[in-house]
């Protein structure tokens, strides 16, 4: 199954193996050290799933935003 990852201002609304739900920005900047705008695709996957598949280069979520 693939993990779906939307980003948006408050945070990243996931879809994990049929699960739906979204991880805050003060969560994901507290997991991470970073500040929200500059965690990528890749860490953020890395909080989500216990062995993620990478696709691609991580790219920075202010990118995306």
């Amino acid at each position: 199954m693939s993990t779906d990852l939307t980003f948006t201002d408050r945070g990243v609304d996931v879809v994990y193996e049929g699960t739906e739900f979204e991880l805050d920005k003060e969560l994901i900047e507290e997991a991470t050290g970073k500040t929200y705008r500059d965690v990528t695709d890749h860490e953020v996957l890395q909080i989500v799933a216990e062995d993620p598949e990478f696709d691609g280069e991580p790219v920075r979520i202010g990118d995306v935003l």
